[in-house]
This record gives C-alpha cells, sequence and structure tokens, in this order.
C-alpha cells in the first residue's frame, strides 16, 4: 500500500468573506506540513480573503457565491493528489492534527472525519452544539451506525471516494460527504478533534442552515437505502474509531 506524504495532500475550502481568519489558518497548514501540501480555496468574498489567500501561496478559484456545498464541492474535485482534506476557514479546526489524518489514510481508511463534539466543542454556541448533537443522533438512526459528528468541516478523504460519488447537496453537503461514504461500505472512521472559537462573523442562519441539514441527512439516508437495497449494491464495513 502506497504511504502518502504531505506531497500527495491537498487542503481545501470553501472561502466567504474570512479576511480576519485566513492568514491564521493558511499559515498553519504551511508550518505543519512545511510547505508541501497543496491549498485550494473556492472563494466568493467581497473583502480581501482571495487576495490574501493568494499571498500566503493559495490556489484560489472565484465564483458566485452559491451557497457552502457548492464551494466546497468545487474545492475537493479540483485537486489531482490523491489525499484530500477538507477544512473550514475560520480558524476553528486544528490544523496541528493534519498528520494524524494523513496517518489514518495510510493506515487504510477511506474517509476519516474529525469529530469536534465528543470532546465536549465547548466554544461552539451552545445551540449550534445541541443541534449538530441531535443531527449526529438522527443520521446515526437512519444509517445504522453510532456516528459522533456528521457536521464537522474537517475530514480526509482519499480522492477516488471524491470522484466516485455524486454529491448533491448545499448547506447539508457536510453530513453527505460522510453519510454516502459510510452506506456506501467505504472504509471510514472518526477522530476525535479540538475545536476552537471561531475568528470573524458567521454567515449562516442557524435556524434555516439547521432545518436544511436535517433535510439532507434525512434525503441522504434514505437515497442510499434504496440503493444499498438494490441487487449488486456493495455493503458497509466500515469501522469506529
Amino acid at each position: 500500500m502506497t504511504a502518502y506524504t504531505f506531497d500527495d495532500v491537498a487542503v481545501v475550502m470553501g472561502t466567504y468573506n474570512e479576511e480576519a481568519a485566513i492568514e491564521h489558518v493558511l499559515s498553519d497548514i504551511d508550518r505543519v506540513t512545511d510547505g508541501r501540501a497543496e491549498v485550494v480555496c473556492v472563494d466568493g468574498s467581497s473583502d480581501r480573503t482571495p487576495e490574501v489567500a493568494r499571498e500566503h501561496g493559495a490556489r484560489v478559484i472565484e465564483q458566485e457565491p452559491q451557497g457552502y456545498g457548492v464551494a466546497v464541492r468545487e474545492a475537493v474535485l479540483a485537486p489531482d493528489r490523491p489525499v484530500v482534506v477538507t477544512t473550514d476557514c475560520d480558524d476553528t479546526y486544528p490544523m496541528e492534527r493534519l498528520p494524524d489524518f494523513l496517518e489514518k489514510i495510510n493506515e487504510g481508511y477511506d474517509v476519516v472525519s474529525g469529530d469536534r463534539l465528543s470532546k465536549g466543542a465547548e466554544t461552539m454556541p451552545r445551540f449550534n452544539r445541541l443541534g449538530n448533537q441531535a443531527f449526529a443522533l438522527a443520521a446515526s438512526t437512519l444509517v445504522g451506525r453510532r456516528l459522533h459528528d456528521t457536521t464537522t468541516g474537517m475530514r480526509a478523504y482519499r480522492t477516488e471516494v471524491i470522484e466516485e460519488v455524486t454529491w448533491t447537496e448545499n448547506t447539508g453537503l457536510s453530513a453527505e460527504l460522510l453519510l454516502r461514504p459510510v452506506m456506501r461500505g467505504y472504509h471510514v472512521t472518526e477522530l476525535e478533534i479540538d475545536y476552537d472559537e471561531r475568528r470573524g462573523e458567521t454567515t449562516l442562519d442557524p435556524l434555516l442552515g439547521g432545518a436544511e441539514i436535517a433535510g439532507s441527512i434525512v434525503r441522504v439516508a434514505a437515497e442510499e437505502w434504496v440503493r444499498r437495497l438494490s441487487p449488486g449494491d456493495r455493503r458497509s464495513t466500515t469501522d469506529s474509531a
């Protein structure tokens, strides 16, 4: 089995008016990977986010703002490296854990999902934390496997997983990016991570966004059950962390 290094990794994110945080995120990625990981930002900002990203060596793909999922879907499909790591651009995720995500990929996992909630996620607003816990419980019930954090933005994927699945969701893409691989039998694990207080202001309405995520979880799970029950479909062999 190939042992991947950071020369084989692309770190990708959708960015929207994150001028206050993007420099910190990119500097951390550069420090942790010794500048070897490719960084791709799909950006719809009206501030200096794309300029700051380019100044720090990121590849910037500019597009009109169309929502979280549209940007992240473009980001995960853009690199040609064999390992893709998604993150958010608000400095909430621990880039120092990138070696641990890569290690899990090298152990044979197809998807490594960062679990913020098992460690408490105390810096997350309480309403958001309760909502994310509810999403995880609902998704666990629907897919038949305990999942601890279905809406995390930090995951590592083998590129073939990204390329083999058709991604359909927008606000709920983070949940879809976990649920479809789980239900299609890819080798999936969760990795507990810390979660920091975000830099800058959030642009997501928690009520509207929460409703959209809930709908995505139900829709994706239903579609995947239909697919799994079809003749000849691959069965799930996923593992817990």
